[in-house]
C-alpha cells in the first residue's frame, strides 16, 4: 500500500507542470480574524463566533499564513487556552483546561466531522491523518466538554480541521519546507528537515470535483536523554545518593526501572540495585519519514446538496509515546469516508483501519538486550559475588558498586555496533514484551452518523426557534495478537467493542435576537456501561454594540477506550491488565498495592540497615504497612462544567477582546493502578513474598480515582488593529487544581501549568507584499505525572518569528521562519525530549 501510495503522490507530483500552463486560481485572501466570523463546531450549526453559546477558539486562512510556525497545527499552541505538548517532532498533542497526556483520549479531532484516531489507541496521532497545510481552511477549537453534542472523549475538548472544498478552492497548489533543527543538541549534530506539500482541485461541468492532497516529510527528531533519577531515595539509609545511587531509574534510560531493580544484602547491609539499561538514543532510530495524502470525489447534482467519498492514509516512522516511548516504523493508517450535506440534513459513515507495522516498545527493546546478554538472576549474581570480592580486597562502597557493575557488564552489548544492531532487528519481529519488543497491532473502527434540521419544517414562519437532532453508532474490531490484545470471551475471534447514542438541540432567540438560549440533551450506551444522559444548557445574550455574555453548564461522561478496557501487555515483567470485569476478575479482588509495598520495603531495609534488626523482625514489624487494594472495575468517567464568557468588538471593530472562565467537577478519574498479587495464599508469609518482585505477580490495573478533583481557570485574548495593518495581540491562561475528598494518590496526573501567556506582533504587508510576525510565550512550571516518570517540569518562554513575502508577481509566497528562535532547549513534559531552535524556509506556489 505504500510503495502505491508514494508512487501516485510522485507521479501527481512531477506530472503537475503539464498543467501550470492553466489559467491561475486567484490567490485566496481572507480579512484578519474578527467575531463576526461563522463557525460550526459549537452546534453543529453555522452561526456567528460572536454569539456562540460556549468558548470556540479559530484560526482562519490569514491567521494560519502570518504565524510565525511552519504549519497550522503547531500555530495552534499560541491560542487561547490551548496546550500542546510534544512527544516528537512528528507527533504532538493538543489539550485544554488541564488533565493532559501524550495520548489525550478526552480530546477529539475531526476532520470535516469525521473522527481521525487511530483506533486502538482511542486518541488522534496527532496530525498524521489530518489535512496538510494547503488544504487546511479553518481550525475550530471548544477548549471544554463537548460531550453533549460530540459524545464520548469529549470531555476536555474538540478540535475541528474544515478544509478546502474544490467548488471554492481550484488548481494546483505546492509548498516545499526546508529547515534544520538540533542545533547544538548535546545529543546530536544539526540535521535537515524537508516536507513537500501538494494540492490539485479540479472541477467539472459545475457538478463533479476532485481533490488530490500529498504530504511528504523528512528528517531527524528530537532527542529524549533526561537523565534524571526518578528514585534518588532508593538506597538514602546507606548515604549512596546521586551519581552514587546504585539503584536508580533515569528518566529516558529504559531497563532500571522497578521489574530490573533487587534488593541484595550485601555484607549484612541491603541495597536497591538497578541493572544498567540503555540510554534511548542507543536503541531508538530517530529518523523521520512520514507520507500522507488524501484523495476526494465530490458530487453535487442540485444546489445545496453535496456527496463526497475521501481516502487518507499515511505512513509514519517517528517516535510515539503512550505509557511507554514507541518507535513507530511503516505504521499504516487509512480511512474511508463518505458524507452527505445539505442545509437540513448531514450524514457521515466512515471506517479507519490500523497496523503498527513494524514498530517497536522502545523501553522493552532496551530491557530486553540486557537480559539477552545476561539473564537478570545471572547478573544480580555476579554483581554480589564482585561487590564481596572487591570489598575483601579493600574497596570502599562506592568504588565496590561502580566495580560490580563494569564487571557485571562486561561483554555486554555496546551501542552503535552490528551486534547491537542485529539484536534491534531480532527483537523488534518478537511479539511479547517479556523477551522481545514488537508492537503488533491490526484494528478498525467504523462509525456512522446522521443529524437533521427540523427547523424549516417545525416552525416553517419563526426563525427564531431551531430544532435539530442526530444519532450515532461506532464500533471498534481489534483482531488479537496474543501479547497486546486478546479476546477474553472468544479466543481467537476478534474483539468487539461498541458504542450507540443520539442527541437533541433546540435554540430560541428572545429581543430582536439578542438572547439566544440553548439546550442539549444527549443519552449514550456503551456495550458494557448502563445509559448515560449529556445535558448542556447555554445562554447568550448579545447587545447591539458588539459585546456577547454567556453562560453555560453541561454534563459529560467518558468510556473505556479499548486500551483502557482490554489491554493485556506484558511490559517488563509488570504485566497490564484493562479494567473491565472481563479482563481483570480476581485480579482486583487478591491484590495489594504498590505503593503500600513499597513504603513496607524501604522500611524494612531501614531498619535493617540503621537499627540493626534481623530480616525477620524486620517484616514482622512492618507487615503492617502492606495494604490490600479497595480499588475496582472501570466506571465512566464524569464532567459537570459551568463556563462564564464574554466577547466583544469595540473600536470600529479594531479592538477584539474575548474572556472566560470556568469551574470542573471530575469523578471516576481514570488511571493506573500499580498492585502486587503474592505467589501464596498463606497470609502469615506475606512479608517474605513481597520482599522481591520474583515472589509476587505485577500488575498495572486500568481502575477509577476516588477522589473528586475541581478544577477552574479562565483566559483572555485582546488583539487591537492599529496603523496600517499592524496587528498587537496577547493572551493569557490560567488553569488550577483542588482535589477534594479521598487524596488517594491514584489522581489522574493534571499536568497544566499554572499559568501560559502568549504576545504577537504582525502586519501582513508592512510594505507591499512583505510581511512579519513575531509572538513571544511563556509558561510557568509544572508538575507532570505519568506511568513512565513524575516530576517537576521547568517553565520556559519561546520566541518565534516569521518574514514572508510575495514572489514571482505573487503567483508565490516566500516565508522564512524560526521557533524557539534563541534555540534554548526546553522538555513540554517530562519523559519526553528536549525541544530546540527550528529554522526553517517554506515556498508555495499556487497555480
Amino acid at each position: 500500500m505504500s510503495f502505491k501510495f508514494l508512487t501516485l503522490f510522485l507521479l501527481i507530483f512531477f506530472n503537475s507542470a503539464r498543467i501550470w500552463g492553466q489559467e491561475k486560481a486567484e490567490l485566496d485572501t481572507v480579512p484578519v480574524q474578527n467575531l463576526r466570523e461563522l463557525i460550526i463546531t459549537a452546534t453543529r450549526q453555522e452561526e456567528s463566533l460572536l454569539k456562540a453559546p460556549v468558548s470556540v477558539e479559530k484560526l482562519n486562512l490569514q491567521a494560519i499564513r502570518q504565524s510565525a510556525h511552519p504549519g497550522f497545527f503547531e500555530a495552534i499552541q499560541n491560542l487561547k487556552g490551548i496546550q500542546v505538548i510534544t512527544p516528537s517532532l512528528g507527533f504532538r498533542v493538543i489539550n485544554a483546561r488541564g488533565f493532559a497526556h501524550t495520548t489525550n483520549v478526552r480530546f477529539v479531532q475531526l476532520v470535516d466531522g469525521v473522527d481521525n484516531q487511530a483506533p486502538h489507541i482511542g486518541a488522534p496521532i496527532a496530525n498524521s491523518l489530518g489535512p496538510n497545510d494547503l488544504d487546511i481552511l479553518t481550525v475550530e477549537i471548544i477548549p471544554g466538554s463537548a460531550s453533549a453534542l460530540y459524545g464520548m472523549n469529549a470531555i476536555n475538548g474538540i478540535a475541528q480541521f474544515i478544509t478546502k472544498n474544490p467548488f471554492d478552492f481550484q488548481g494546483i497548489s505546492i509548498n516545499q519546507k526546508i529547515g534544520v533543527n538540533n542545533v547544538n543538541s548535546p545529543d546530536s549534530k544539526s540535521t535537515a528537515f524537508s516536507e513537500t506539500n501538494l494540492r490539485i482541485a479540479e472541477v467539472w461541468g459545475g457538478k463533479w470535483g476532485i481533490k488530490l492532497n500529498g504530504t511528504w516529510i523528512q528528517g531527524t527528531d528530537w532527542h529524549a536523554n533526561n537523565q534524571q533519577d526518578l528514585n534518588p531515595l532508593a538506597n538514602n539509609s546507606t548515604q549512596l545518593t546521586g551519581e552514587q545511587n546504585p539503584g536508580a531509574d533515569r528518566v529516558n534510560q529504559y531497563g532500571d526501572e522497578a521489574p530490573n531493580r533487587r534488593t541484595l544484602t550485601l555484607n549484612g547491609i541491603r541495597y536497591v540495585v538497578s541493572r544498567t539499561g540503555y540510554a534511548e538514543k542507543e536503541v531508538a532510530d530517530y529518523g523521520l519519514k512520514n507520507l500522507k495524502g488524501d484523495v476526494s470525489v465530490f458530487f453535487r447534482p442540485k444546489k445545496h446538496l453535496e456527496l463526497s467519498y475521501t481516502f487518507r492514509a499515511t505512513q509514519q516512522n517517528n517516535i510515539y509515546q503512550r505509557t511507554n516511548r514507541f518507535r513507530f516504523d511503516d505504521y499504516l493508517t487509512q480511512q474511508h469516508a463518505f458524507l452527505v450535506h445539505s442545509p437540513s440534513i448531514q450524514f457521515r459513515t466512515y471506517l479507519t483501519s490500523e497496523n503498527t507495522g513494524n514498530s517497536y516498545n522502545i523501553r522493552s527493546m532496551a530491557e530486553n538486550i540486557d537480559r539477552s546478554f545476561k539473564t537478570d538472576s545471572q547478573w544480580f549474581s555476579d554483581f554480589s559475588r564482585h561487590y564481596s570480592e572487591a570489598v575483601a580486597n579493600g574497596s570502599p562502597v562506592e568504588e565496590a558498586m561502580n566495580l560490580s557493575r563494569a564487571l557485571s557488564d562486561e561483554g555486554r552489548i555496546q551501542p552503535e555496533t552490528p551486534e547491537m544492531a542485529a539484536k534491534i532487528e531480532e527483537l523488534r519481529t518478537i511479539n511479547n514484551w517479556d523477551v522481545g519488543a514488537a508492537l503488533r497491532v491490526k484494528a478498525k473502527l467504523f462509525h456512522t452518523e446522521f443529524q437533521q434540521d427540523l427547523s424549516s419544517w417545525l416552525f416553517p414562519t419563526n426563525s427564531d426557534v431551531q430544532v435539530m437532532y442526530g444519532l450515532d453508532y461506532r464500533t471498534y474490531m481489534i483482531i488479537p495478537d496474543g501479547n497486546y490484545f486478546i479476546n477474553p470471551v472468544e479466543a481467537g475471534e476478534n474483539l468487539r467493542y461498541w458504542k450507540t447514542g443520539g442527541f437533541v438541540q433546540a435554540s430560541k432567540t428572545f429581543w430582536e435576537d439578542r438572547l439566544k438560549i440553548n439546550t442539549v440533551l444527549r443519552l449514550e450506551k456503551n456495550q458494557y456501561f448502563e445509559p448515560k444522559l449529556n445535558p448542556r444548557l447555554a445562554i447568550v445574550y448579545t447587545s447591539r454594540t458588539k459585546q456577547s455574555f454567556r453562560f453555560s453548564v453541561q454534563n459529560g461522561y467518558r468510556f473505556p477506550s479499548i486500551f483502557e478496557g482490554f489491554s493485556n501487555i506484558n511490559s517488563g515483567g509488570r504485566k497490564r491488565i484493562g479494567g473491565l470485569p472481563i479482563m481483570s476478575s480476581g485480579i482486583f479482588e487478591n491484590s495489594y498495592t504498590q505503593a503500600s509495598i513499597s513504603l513496607f520495603q524501604r522500611a524494612v531495609q531501614s531498619d535493617v540497615n540503621t537499627k540493626g534488626l534481623s530480616l525477620d523482625e524486620a517484616i514482622s514489624k512492618n507487615e503492617t504497612l502492606l495494604k490490600k487494594s479497595d480499588y475496582t472495575y472501570l466506571e465512566p468517567e464524569q464532567v459537570t462544567s459551568l463556563e462564564w464568557g464574554y466577547r466583544a468588538e469595540l473600536a470600529k471593530g479594531k479592538l477584539a477582546l474575548d474572556a472566560d472562565f470556568y469551574v470542573n467537577q471530575y469523578r471516576n478519574l481514570m488511571a493506573q493502578l500499580d498492585a502486587n498479587v503474592p505467589k501464596t495464599s498463606n497470609g502469615d508469609s506475606l512479608g517474605y513474598y513481597f520482599l522481591q518482585n520474583s515472589t509476587q505477580d505485577l500488575y498495572r490495573l486500568w481502575t477509577n480515582s476516588k477522589t473528586v478533583s475541581v478544577n477552574y481557570g479562565g483566559s483572555l485574548g485582546v488583539s487591537y488593529n492599529f496603523f496600517k495593518n499592524f496587528q498587537l495581540g496577547g493572551n493569557f491562561t490560567y488553569a488550577k487544581l483542588s482535589r477534594q475528598t479521598r487524596g488517594d494518590g491514584l489522581e489522574d496526573g493534571f499536568n497544566t501549568p499554572e499559568w501560559n501567556y502568549n504576545l504577537s506582533l504582525g502586519n501582513p504587508s508592512v510594505y507591499k507584499s512583505l510581511g512579519f510576525q513575531v509572538n513571544f510565550r511563556q509558561q510557568a512550571g509544572f508538575l507532570w505525572e505519568s506511568a513512565l516518570a513524575t516530576g517537576w517540569v521547568e517553565g520556559y518562554s519561546t520566541l518565534d518569528a516569521q518574514l514572508t513575502a510575495g514572489i514571482f508577481k505573487n503567483s508565490g509566497s516566500l516565508k522564512i521562519g524560526a521557533t524557539n528562535a534563541f534555540n534554548r532547549y526546553y522538555y513540554s513534559f517530562l519523559g519526553g525530549p528536549a525541544i530546540g531552535g527550528f529554522y526553517y524556509t517554506s515556498v508555495t506556489f499556487e497555480f
